[in-house]
């Protein structure tokens, strides 16, 4: 589905991307994870189109997209729930999802989509009339992923689902993105919490310092000895406190 093939990606002079390749096939969870300043957003805004490669391909189901603008990869199938989410915090929910379902023209109807995409956030439902920006730290979450899915995506990407937020509301978004994947989406996401991360995707692959370091089943690198060393840059014990082991 998802081809990402030996990008270099720069912020004016300074390389963040070396070389970076992976994939998301057909119905996959897969994850990228790594140390504060690896690249891992970085790649996501690459494959969204909002950064562009200075070298590599990023091809969907066979076609190139690097180089088109992100409405464009939009259009194409691909959604991207931003680090912050990013919500129009004076506009209501049922307002931010209609931004979301702004792609849709010839598919689902919009009340359609909204009924669909609320079956995995009934809370949202109760506060369609509500201001974003009044909800609580997890119900925003909530209403990003749905704005997500709002343009029926076939690749969603997710950046750092758990921020700020209680280990119980992350545990039941994970638990919606299981279900949306389970429904034929697919997911890249970048998550701080690597057990959490590892422990709900099929495979996964470790950034260090703009390069990819480890790549796997994500079963096999949360076993691995060698994917704390792929936290170069940091102590044992603040890898370890991003992994969500104890000290």
């Amino acid at each position: 589905m998802l081809e990402v093939e030996a990008i270099d990606v720069f912020y004016g002079q300074i390389q963040a991307l070396r070389q970076v390749s992976l994939r998301v096939d057909a119905g996959e969870m897969v994850a990228l994870v790594g140390a504060n300043g690896a690249g891992k957003t970085t790649t996501l805004r690459t494959v969204s189109g909002l950064l562009a490669p200075t070298r590599g391909e990023i091809r969907l189901d066979g076609e190139r997209i690097d180089g088109l603008p992100p409405w464009k990869v939009i259009e194409r199938g691909v959604a991207h729930l931003p680090e912050g989410r990013e919500l129009f915090a004076d506009l209501s929910v049922l307002e931010n999802l209609r931004l979301g379902n702004w792609t849709c023209r010839g598919r689902r109807t919009f009340r359609a989509q909204v009924d669909a995409v609320m079956d995995h956030f009934p809370i949202l439902r109760e506060r369609s009339g509500q201001a974003a920006g009044t909800l609580s730290g997890g119900e925003q979450q909530m209403l990003g992923v749905a704005r997500a899915l709002m343009s029926s995506p076939r690749l969603l990407i997710v950046d750092e689902l758990s921020l700020g937020l209680a280990p119980k509301i992350v545990e039941q978004l994970f638990a919606i993105l299981k279900e949306v994947n389970g429904e034929g989406t697919s997911v890249l996401l970048v998550e701080q919490f690597v057990h959490m991360a590892l422990g709900n995707t099929d495979r996964a692959y470790a950034l260090v310092k703009g390069e990819v370091a480890l790549a796997g089943p994500s079963a096999d690198l949360l076993d691995s000895p060698d994917l704390m060393a792929a936290y170069l840059g940091e102590s044992a014990d603040d890898a370890a406190l991003d992994m969500g082991s104890p000290r």
